[in-house]
Protein backbone atom coordinates (compact mmCIF):
# COMPACT_ATOMS: atom_id res chain seq x y z
CA UNK A 1 0.00 0.00 0.00
CA UNK A 2 1.11 3.47 -0.85
CA UNK A 3 0.18 7.03 0.66
CA UNK A 4 -0.77 9.48 -1.99
CA UNK A 5 -1.36 13.46 -1.32
CA UNK A 6 -3.74 15.35 -2.49
CA UNK A 7 -4.97 18.99 -1.77
CA UNK A 8 -3.48 18.22 2.05
CA UNK A 9 -5.20 15.07 2.40
CA UNK A 10 -3.44 11.72 1.95
CA UNK A 11 -4.80 8.78 0.43
CA UNK A 12 -3.83 4.64 0.87
CA UNK A 13 -3.93 3.52 -2.48
CA UNK A 14 -1.95 -0.04 -3.39
CA UNK A 15 0.39 0.33 -6.11
CA UNK A 16 -1.33 -2.36 -8.56
CA UNK A 17 -4.01 0.38 -8.04
CA UNK A 18 -1.56 3.38 -9.18
CA UNK A 19 -0.08 1.65 -12.22
CA UNK A 20 -3.00 0.11 -13.74
CA UNK A 21 -5.44 2.84 -13.47
CA UNK A 22 -3.57 5.68 -13.04
CA UNK A 23 -5.88 7.51 -15.18
CA UNK A 24 -9.00 6.50 -12.83
CA UNK A 25 -7.35 6.70 -9.80
CA UNK A 26 -6.68 10.53 -11.01
CA UNK A 27 -10.30 11.43 -12.02
CA UNK A 28 -11.12 10.03 -8.37
CA UNK A 29 -8.70 12.16 -6.62
CA UNK A 30 -9.66 15.48 -8.90
CA UNK A 31 -14.12 14.61 -9.10
CA UNK A 32 -15.62 17.23 -7.29
CA UNK A 33 -18.78 15.07 -6.93
CA UNK A 34 -16.82 13.27 -4.43
CA UNK A 35 -15.78 14.34 -0.70
CA UNK A 36 -12.07 12.56 0.50
CA UNK A 37 -13.70 9.85 2.81
CA UNK A 38 -15.32 8.38 -0.45
CA UNK A 39 -12.33 8.80 -2.55
CA UNK A 40 -10.54 6.45 -0.22
CA UNK A 41 -13.79 3.91 -0.32
CA UNK A 42 -13.64 3.79 -4.26
CA UNK A 43 -9.59 3.35 -3.35
CA UNK A 44 -10.43 0.38 -1.35
CA UNK A 45 -12.67 -1.51 -3.04
CA UNK A 46 -11.11 -1.11 -6.77
CA UNK A 47 -9.61 -4.32 -5.81
CA UNK A 48 -12.16 -6.59 -5.22
CA UNK A 49 -14.09 -4.97 -8.74
CA UNK A 50 -14.73 -6.40 -11.77
CA UNK A 51 -13.32 -4.79 -14.89
CA UNK A 52 -16.91 -3.52 -16.56
CA UNK A 53 -17.34 -2.16 -12.66
CA UNK A 54 -14.07 -0.50 -13.04
CA UNK A 55 -14.91 1.03 -16.83
CA UNK A 56 -17.87 2.16 -15.95
CA UNK A 57 -16.73 3.83 -13.01
CA UNK A 58 -14.17 5.89 -15.20
CA UNK A 59 -16.77 6.33 -18.17
CA UNK A 60 -18.69 7.90 -15.15
CA UNK A 61 -15.98 9.90 -14.23
CA UNK A 62 -14.62 11.38 -17.29
CA UNK A 63 -18.20 12.06 -18.68
CA UNK A 64 -18.83 14.23 -15.44
CA UNK A 65 -14.92 16.06 -16.35
CA UNK A 66 -15.79 16.93 -19.91
CA UNK A 67 -19.16 18.11 -19.22
CA UNK A 68 -18.27 20.44 -16.48
CA UNK A 69 -14.85 21.79 -18.78
CA UNK A 70 -17.53 22.32 -21.70
CA UNK A 71 -19.73 24.21 -18.79
CA UNK A 72 -16.80 26.18 -17.54
CA UNK A 73 -15.63 26.82 -21.08
CA UNK A 74 -19.31 28.01 -22.24
CA UNK A 75 -19.68 30.33 -18.83
CA UNK A 76 -15.92 31.63 -19.72
CA UNK A 77 -17.19 32.67 -23.46
CA UNK A 78 -19.75 34.61 -21.70
CA UNK A 79 -18.25 36.22 -19.11
CA UNK A 80 -15.58 37.13 -21.34
CA UNK A 81 -18.53 38.64 -23.39
CA UNK A 82 -20.18 40.30 -20.80
CA UNK A 83 -16.80 41.96 -19.64
CA UNK A 84 -16.10 43.06 -23.21
CA UNK A 85 -19.87 44.87 -22.75
CA UNK A 86 -19.19 46.87 -19.80
CA UNK A 87 -16.07 47.77 -20.84
CA UNK A 88 -17.62 49.62 -24.15
CA UNK A 89 -20.00 50.88 -21.62
CA UNK A 90 -17.33 52.09 -19.53
CA UNK A 91 -15.12 53.89 -21.55
CA UNK A 92 -18.12 55.76 -22.93
CA UNK A 93 -19.15 56.47 -19.62
CA UNK A 94 -15.69 57.65 -18.99
CA UNK A 95 -15.05 59.90 -22.77
CA UNK A 96 -18.91 61.11 -21.44
CA UNK A 97 -17.36 62.56 -18.02
CA UNK A 98 -14.34 63.56 -20.01
CA UNK A 99 -16.52 65.47 -22.36
CA UNK A 100 -18.30 67.44 -19.43
CA UNK A 101 -15.15 68.27 -17.85
CA UNK A 102 -13.86 69.61 -20.95
CA UNK A 103 -16.81 71.77 -21.51
CA UNK A 104 -16.90 73.15 -17.94
CA UNK A 105 -12.72 74.22 -18.48
CA UNK A 106 -13.20 75.77 -21.95
CA UNK A 107 -16.41 77.30 -19.97
CA UNK A 108 -14.62 78.76 -17.19
CA UNK A 109 -11.49 79.69 -19.58
CA UNK A 110 -14.07 81.75 -21.53
CA UNK A 111 -15.65 83.63 -18.15
CA UNK A 112 -11.98 84.18 -17.20
CA UNK A 113 -11.17 85.44 -20.56
CA UNK A 114 -13.95 88.02 -20.82
CA UNK A 115 -12.64 88.80 -17.41
CA UNK A 116 -9.38 89.81 -18.38
CA UNK A 117 -10.54 91.33 -21.26
CA UNK A 118 -12.98 93.47 -19.06
CA UNK A 119 -9.57 94.07 -16.68
CA UNK A 120 -7.55 95.58 -19.45
CA UNK A 121 -10.15 97.60 -20.41
CA UNK A 122 -10.55 99.29 -16.61
CA UNK A 123 -6.88 99.70 -16.95
CA UNK A 124 -7.41 101.56 -20.23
Amino acid sequence: MAERKHNGKTFNISEEIQANYSELVSLILDTESMEDDERQYWFDIMPSMTDEQIDRLYNILDTEKKKLENLEEKYQDEIKNLNEKHLIEWQEFQMKDSKKKIKEQEAKDKAEDADDVLNMLDDL
